[in-house]
């Protein structure tokens, strides 16, 4: 069930609110719990079992790690850790990475291991390193171990988080699985957070899908180097609007129910570097490497073929997370290589370049990054390359590349301003105007703004069949 379905709008989102709030405080994380359930049940229903194992492993196993700390048995605790992280991870490696392995070693070795076709279990990568982090953390003791295990389910399976991230460590709830207080202002906060999402799944990375799509079916008909340019900005903009537009309503549908979850995109667009880029994007899964693999394997203290080595590590398993294809392979190490640069050649050099140019170098090659991610079949990721620089005996343009300029230079230019902070800084302006002068004019205008995008939104996703989301495939 996607968040942007008219099935979630209007009726599973209402009549879990309406459980919720009219429940007892004791009841509501079973509510919450019950809910999480049914929504996960909804899209995989042969899947739920394989979640509530893992979530039963990871309780055990939490507890074991927790008995071996309190006898002093640092042995004792690192097995057990060991071998959770080994379990946790082999279910992924089943589910996701299986037939990926299977499939390379009959092509390089010719033995066909004959698997099932097995689907990917939604949000499994998630709740993976979901579980992942929080028994690291126990075994650091940096949390307390959760004794009740029904709490331990509610915040794996929380539905606002739980298909899509962002992926939320256990300190950063763990408070608020016990109490937490939901009043007017803050869930007013959520809904208004959860139609901005919305809008900007719905009204711009569907926009950007279509187009992008449209471009691909058409390209060997009228292809151009301009027109195979505007395709890979067309994706460009859908999988950024696509995914913080899914983790904005997941925010929003937190707060909405009490929780604070954090943040996972600072508009990653406006980005001077690469590095920088990626302090914006996807924070929660960069945080996530950064603190259990990339500093556990010593970071940048070491030599510089060690931090090259754990370089290296982090972004080639950044790679497989996102799929079991060699594209996401080569994806991964293409920022290796980018990060690199920068950090051992560029420098401080980036400082001194003007913005404008450093902007430009940076989106240039996200945006080349984004062709990478877009195609797994290696020969199609080949000729959109190919062909983006004028491979193939391509004209730089035609009246067909002239006619998609001409019908969507507008949608581009409203994505463009949205995949910045203008817009807040105005709100944020209207705001403390408004707070001088006393008056409620701001509230009337963000209320009616909001009222306006859900309407539009609504009315977009019932007119319209179109309505992918990138990141369910991971």
């Amino acid at each position: 069930m996607l968040f942007s379905s008219i099935t979630f709008l209007f009726m599973f989102l209402p009549a879990t609110l309406l459980l919720y709030y009219i429940s007892p405080d004791k009841i509501k994380n079973i509510v919450l719990l019950i809910c999480s359930l049914l929504f996960y049940a909804w899209g995989e229903p042969r899947y739920v079992i394989v979640m509530f194992v893992m979530v039963c492993i990871g309780y055990g196993m939490g507890r074991l790690t927790d008995i071996q700390k309190k006898k002093q048995n640092k042995t004792g605790a690192r097995v057990v850790l060991v071998c959770t992280i080994i379990v946790d991870i082999g279910v992924l490696f089943f589910f996701k990475y299986m037939g990926f392995f299977a499939s390379n070693i009959k092509n390089l070795a010719g033995i066909d291991l004959k698997l099932p076709k097995l689907s990917l279990p939604l949000g499994i990568s998630f709740y993976t390193f979901q579980l992942l982090s929080y028994n690291i953390d126990v075994y650091r003791g940096t949390i307390a171990v959760q004794k009740n295990i029904r709490k331990l389910f509610t915040y794996i399976t929380l539905f606002p988080q739980l298909i899509a991230g962002p992926i939320v460590r256990y300190d950063a709830v763990c408070a608020q699985l016990d109490r937490r207080i939901v009043d007017t202002e803050s869930f007013g906060e959520g809904a208004k957070r959860f139609i901005i999402g919305l809008a900007k799944k719905v009204l711009l990375a569907n926009m950007a899908g279509e187009i992008h799509d449209m471009i691909i079916k058409t390209a060997d008909a009228h292809s151009t180097i301009l027109l195979m340019w505007i395709g890979s900005f067309a994706f460009t903009v859908q999988i950024y609007f696509d995914f913080s537009g899914y983790s904005d309503m997941a925010i929003g549908l937190g707060r909405m129910f009490g929780f604070t979850f954090p943040e996972n995109f600072e508009y990653p667009y406006i980005s001077k570097s690469i590095t920088e880029f990626w302090r914006r994007w996807h924070i929660t899964l960069s945080s996530w490497f950064r603190d259990y693999v990339y500093i556990p394997l010593g970071g940048n203290r070491g030599s510089v073929i060690m931090t090259l080595r754990n370089l290296f590590v982090v972004w080639l398993l950044t790679g497989l997370w996102h799929g079991a294809a060699w594209n996401f392979v080569l994806w991964g190490l293409y920022y290796f290589v980018l990060l690199v640069f920068e950090k051992f050649i560029l420098g401080t050099c980036m400082n001194k370049v003007p913005k404008i140019l450093s902007h430009i170098y940076t989106m240039f090659f996200v945006n080349l990054g984004w062709v990478l991610f877009s195609y797994e079949s290696l020969s199609e990721l080949k000729n959109a390359i190919f062909g983006m620089f004028g491979g193939g005996n391509r004209s730089f343009c035609n009246d067909y590349t002239l006619y998609i300029i001409r019908s969507y230079a507008g949608f581009f230019i409203i994505a463009m301003i949205a995949s910045t902070p203008l817009m807040k800084r105005l709100f944020s302006n209207v705001r403390e105007t408004t707070v001088k002068s006393r008056s409620k004019i701001r509230d009337f205008i963000v209320v009616s703004w909001m009222i306006f995008l859900l309407i539009v939104s609504t009315a977009t996703l019932a007119s319209e069949s179109f309505n992918p989301f990138l990141y369910f495939r991971f």
